[in-house]
């Protein structure tokens, strides 16, 4: 069903209060008021600036006729409806049906005496027929109003609207430009209508017009500039991090099973199909430094796709349900940002639970599952986790996740391409240090901890004024204590538990 459809059949329900939470205040405001006029409603608007107004109909309310308890006609037309209060009082003690737009009314809902008026006007809407419509971009009911209460979304554009927008803004470009027509390329305009999917109908006018204005054309160099603004409008709350930083496959040592793994799926995930069946995503599970991250990053390099790191710890909130909130929202900017790896960084920090969560943990954890198995969109999650003893058992069935694969320690073979990968990042040539003994000679160490070796090998070349080589980098993996021997119990209750569970990585 339309938007148009959806509202009209909560405007008919027996729903005291909606609320609406949007960025696209004026979208929505003018189909509400097609409506008002289709269902014959008043409809009236407040603003803290105009206070109450007239938008259809008869005025449902006069201030001046409406003389409150305790007030004498004086004091009544002394004030101004523009008083969140007294403009709730008017529209209580006008017990005429009507809808009533309160815009950007959100810094009010938490006083106690406009909590109690809005509850009056909900209680009575049976008899009366009063509906409250809050628009705002940030709306949270408080706990006695939410059960009055139903939420309404202004869809987003499909690739028609946005189509649409295209030939709409073209056309305008061309009457302010006589004699001139929009040069368009093709395929830049498919890729453009893909970047632009997710997105309202007021950003992605926005950013067609700025593709269109500096050159009148549409074209591949359009493109990235979009996506780039795509990526700034929707980072900025911050629940998601982009990371611009991806990796290439070359990057990564080792890895030889995920690799094949994802080269089968690429083309069923970064290709639109509609047969509903993509990849959804992996858990990978092991040691501290063994690669996970850098995985991660590998897997949107080389499908080229956006990835977005989940952060945990700037999700959790005091207050109650805005945990739950932020991670809705954050999910739902994967899915405009989509097709996109969504990396969640130790998400057993994030989801597990115990003595003292008050529940926070189970809650975002039933929103993120739930989700899992809703999904349709093009996000693939990459979750990466170090305590298995701390992830929920429902987080890894088959249909969240499609496999979990276990990163252990790099393997002798393993070692040494790590080795060559690192030196080369470095202008250091692989050739010349025997990569085979430095191989040998770091059993037990994970890729960070090689990685380090050989940045510390370059700081004591060059504090010895000579070049790194061979010895100078057996010499610091001789100074190093590995993890593996460090937390050897950890590592190998791990390496028990993945043992016929997982797959090796």
């Amino acid at each position: 069903m339309s938007d148009r459809d959806d509202l009209e059949i909560m405007l008919r329900t027996h729903v005291p209060l909606i609320t609406v939470c949007t960025y696209e205040e004026a979208r929505f405001v003018g189909l509400i008021r097609q409506l008002a006029q289709r269902l014959d409603l008043p409809l009236g608007r407040w603003t803290v600036t105009d206070g109450l107004d007239s938008l259809h109909g008869e005025a449902t309310y006069n201030p001046r006729e409406l003389r409150l308890v305790g007030e004498n006609p004086v004091d009544t037309e002394a004030r101004s409806t523009a008083e969140p209060d007294y403009a709730l009082r008017v529209i209580r003690n006008a017990k005429k049906p009507g809808i009533y737009l309160l815009l950007d009314f959100h810094p009010f809902l938490h006083d106690p005496v406009h909590v109690r008026l809005i509850k009056e006007i909900a209680q009575a809407h049976d008899v009366h027929g009063q509906k409250l419509v809050f628009v705002s971009h940030d709306l949270t009911l408080p706990a006695e109003l939410s059960r009055f209460a139903a939420g309404f979304s202004l869809s987003l554009p499909g690739s028609n609207q946005i189509g649409r927008i295209i030939t709409e803004e073209s056309a305008i470009w061309a009457t302010k430009n006589p004699g001139e027509n929009v040069r368009v390329d093709r395929q830049a305009v498919s890729a453009l209508m893909s970047n632009l999917t997710g997105l309202t109908n007021t950003d992605a006018r926005r950013l067609v017009r700025a593709a269109i204005r500096n050159d009148g054309a549409i074209t591949a160099a359009d493109v990235p500039e979009v996506v780039a603004a795509k990526r700034q409008l929707i980072g900025q709350d911050g629940l998601l991090a982009f990371e611009y930083d991806t990796a290439h496959l070359s990057d990564v040592g080792g890895f030889a099973n995920l690799k094949r793994w994802l080269a089968t799926r690429q083309a069923q995930f970064t290709t639109p199909n509609d047969s509903g069946d993509r990849p959804k995503g992996v858990l990978l599970l092991g040691v501290q430094g063994g690669g996970k991250s850098l995985a991660a990053k590998a897997i949107a390099g080389i499908w080229q796709v956006p990835l977005l790191r989940l952060d945990f710890g700037v999700l959790y909130n005091k207050f109650f349900g805005e945990t739950e909130r932020n991670m809705r929202e954050a999910l739902q900017t994967a899915e405009v940002m989509a097709p996109c790896v969504l990396w969640c960084d130790e998400i057993e920090k994030g989801i597990s639970t115990g003595d003292y969560d008050s529940g926070t943990s189970r809650r975002l954890l039933a929103t993120l599952l739930t989700w899992m198995a809703e999904n349709d969109k093009r996000v693939f999650i990459v979750a990466t986790a170090n305590d298995v003893t701390a992830l929920p058992p429902e987080l890894m069935r088959k249909g969240r996740l499609d496999e979990v694969f276990f990163v252990d320690l790099p393997e002798l073979a393993v070692r040494r391409e790590i080795f060559a990968i690192h030196l080369g990042k470095r202008q250091l040539d692989p050739s010349a240090f025997d990569l085979d003994a430095l191989a040998a000679a770091s059993e037990g160490f994970t890729g960070a901890e090689i990685e380090q070796a050989v940045v510390a090998a370059r700081y004591a070349a060059n504090a010895r004024d000579t070049v790194a080589d061979t010895a100078l980098v057996r010499e610091e993996l001789m100074n190093t204590k590995p993890l593996s021997v460090i937390r050897y119990e950890d590592l190998a209750r791990l390496r028990g538990w993945a043992e016929g569970r997982t797959v090796r990585a």
